[in-house]
């Protein structure tokens, strides 16, 4: 890892130098089989642009403080003109008339001067800020909404960790640099322009000589940070990689302390924060030549004037105070360039994190809903797929040609090894993934001319993994139905059994639950997540592996609680034991994206197919993904066994 550092001015390339030690989970800032950003330099006009998009809603308050940068720049203009005036003064009239000069009053205007251009610049910084602070709080606000458009798929190429740094470290960067950096850079120019307007007036010899210290500034400048630039990339970059690496560690520590893995998930953590050092250190410190070069040339230009200012006020070709006054304002010549080459790298860090954060939002959002789509009331439940595909890239089908109807009330039961398509079909229904070919009808309504709010309003989710919000339980049971009332909320409870479990603990309803819903089961966590599907009251059910993984008493409790819950409603079942839906009123099975049989319990037993060896090797013991691999050997077997007796006899399906 340290030798990727040992020369400063190479910049590590994401496919080789930033991945090669990543685990595929952390690589791309989480990217899932997606393509990783890469820290190659992006459209810095365009997305300055976007910035002033934001600024430019605020342009009465800007203007303002735009006028009072002016005003403050031309006031830090008046005061060594003054005094060079004063001296002149002083040196023309003679030291004799020197008491008759009116001192005082000259004193008093230059302190006036001075005090004034305090005041309108701690103005317009303090408005700046509140600039900053509502064009950050609009940029924030976009970002969150948009990362709620996103479709499902976009969060499973993306670790959460590496969201939130963007969502916070990126714009936090936006944040500092519109609140000092901007109005500094705008003084600067201001400054710049007005002083070298002043010089050329002053002395147009003096002001050449003064510039010819300007292109070894802009080629310093342009040196150093053309070297700076991509390592402020790349350590933003690897910054929300960190955060995405750190999340999931957190969230891993049962499984890291099981396999006992804390020393090579430090040696990785190490691994990865020295990366960030590096970068952060080299840009760093080659950024921190620029005060340098730019003091030595400032200090350069100084002797220039002086030194031929002398020679020129010897020969009366100009004024000891026209010298006093110019030897001032080559210093604030060269001060605004020093200010903009200082604030540079700062600048820099902003707009490699506002191009993160305008990355993710120029994610496309779910595909926008055809205006013809209309809100849907109470169905019936009645669900078709008719020739369904589905397929991420083109020539990769996950589904293909599903064909099922399920009446309204029934339980159909989905079965397959992983990969199936069984998840993909549910998120299919629920309108996450859209078809890429065939159509899927609700109560005879293509699901394309449903709003998809509408749609999922009518459905409820139970996953094995149940998500519990951060608060108190009974929020997390009102989420189903935000108006229920206390009494409701305790009812849907008592119909999911969880009612019993929740009165033992201590502070009952009202104890608060982390966001991993520490302190309680995973049955206990499904029995909540039960209790806000009966609150919700759904017309349709998802039921994703939720009985896997937990005690036999609370399996009879979740039964109970779902029986209660499934009645009179459409209801798909995703499980991994096969006894758990022996009940149901149709079982899909599912192979390689396909519908290989369908039909109850019974009848698909009596087919002796796929699905009966299936039963047949889980009941020995074996999980559904190794029975599927010898349920599947086993019917190949019997139908090229077939295939052979067609010879010698009449054909024979090996499904019965």
């Amino acid at each position: 890892m340290r030798e990727r550092w040992l020369d400063p001015f190479r910049v590590p390339q994401p496919e080789t130098d930033s991945a090669a030690s990543m685990p595929e989970a952390a690589q791309g800032g989480g990217h899932r089989g997606g393509t990783r950003p890469k820290a190659r330099a992006k459209n810095m006009s365009g997305t300055l642009r976007r910035l002033w998009g934001y600024l430019a809603e605020r342009k009465l308050k800007l203007t303002a403080v735009l006028a009072l940068v002016a005003l403050s720049s031309g006031l830090a203009l008046l005061g060594p003109y003054l005094v060079g005036q004063a001296v002149d003064l002083y040196l023309d009239e003679g030291a004799a008339n020197a008491p008759d000069f009116p001192w005082g009053w000259f004193l008093l205007l230059l302190g006036g001067v001075y005090v004034l251009t305090s005041a309108v610049s701690w103005t317009h910084n303090v408005w700046m800020i509140s600039i900053a602070q509502e064009t950050v709080y609009r940029l924030r606000t976009d970002l969150f909404a948009h990362l709620h458009r996103l479709p499902i798929p976009f969060y499973g190429r993306r670790q959460q960790g590496e969201i939130m740094s963007r969502l916070t470290n990126d714009i936090e960067n936006v944040s500092g640099t519109l609140n000092s950096s901007a109005i500094q850079i705008f003084s600067s120019v201001l400054t710049l322009v007005g002083t070298v307007s002043v010089m050329l007036w002053l002395s147009p010899l003096l002001t050449l000589l003064t510039f010819t210290v300007v292109p070894l500034m802009f080629i310093g400048i342009r040196w150093i940070t053309r070297r700076t630039g991509p390592l402020f990339k790349v350590r933003q970059r690897s910054l929300g990689e960190l955060n995405g690496y750190i999340e999931e560690t957190l969230s891993g520590q049962r499984i890291i302390k099981a396999f006992s893995q804390e020393e090579r998930v430090q040696g990785e953590f190490r691994a990865r924060n020295e990366g960030i050092r590096a970068a952060g250190f080299w840009a760093q410190t080659i950024s921190g030549f620029i005060p340098k070069v730019m003091n030595s040339l400032n200090n350069l230009s100084f002797a220039i004037v002086a030194g031929i200012g002398g020679i020129l006020a010897t020969r009366d070709v100009i004024t000891v105070g026209t010298i006093i006054v110019f030897a001032e304002y080559s210093r604030q010549f060269t001060r605004p360039l020093n200010d903009l080459a200082n604030q540079w790298n700062t600048l820099l860090s902003a707009i490699a994190g506002a191009e993160r954060v305008f990355e993710i939002m120029d994610e496309d959002t779910e595909e926008k809903e055809d205006g013809a789509a209309q809100p849907i009331e109470r169905v019936l439940g009645e669900v078709r797929f008719e020739h369904v595909g589905f397929a991420y890239d083109e020539g990769k089908p996950i589904l293909s040609g599903v064909s099922f109807t399920a009446r309204p009330g029934e339980m159909i039961a989905l079965v397959g090894p992983t990969g199936a398509g069984k998840t993909t079909l549910i998120n299919l229904l629920s309108r996450f993934y859209e078809p890429t070919e065939g159509r899927i009808t609700l109560d005879g309504r293509d699901l394309a001319s449903i709003r998809r709010d509408s749609l999922r309003s009518q459905m409820a989710f139970v996953l094995q993994d149940s998500f519990l919000f951060e608060g108190t339980i009974r929020e997390n049971i009102r989420y189903g139905r935000l108006d229920a009332t206390d009494a409701e909320v305790e009812e849907a409870a008592k119909l999911a059994n969880a009612h019993s479990f929740i009165v033992r603990l201590k502070g009952g309803y009202d104890k608060r639950l982390s966001a991993d819903g520490s302190g309680i089961s995973s049955g206990q966590r499904q029995l909540l997540a039960i209790a806000r599907a009966i609150l919700a009251d759904p017309s349709m059910l998802v039921l994703d592996e939720a009985t896997s993984s937990i005690d036999t008493v609370t399996e009879i409790k979740i039964q109970e609680g779902l029986q209660r819950l499934m009645q009179g409603r459409t209801s798909f079942v995703i499980a991994h034991r096969l006894g758990t839906i022996r009940e149901a009123d149709r079982i899909l099975v599912l192979k390689d994206g396909r519908l290989l049989e369908h039909g109850s319990h019974d009848e698909l037993l009596a087919q002796d197919g796929f699905y009966a060896e299936l039963y047949r090797s889980t009941q020995r013991g074996e999980s559904v993904d190794s029975a599927s691999e010898s349920a599947g050997s086993r019917v190949s077997e019997a139908a090229e066994a077939d295939v052979q007796a067609a010879g010698s006899g009449p054909k024979r399906s090996s499904f019965k």
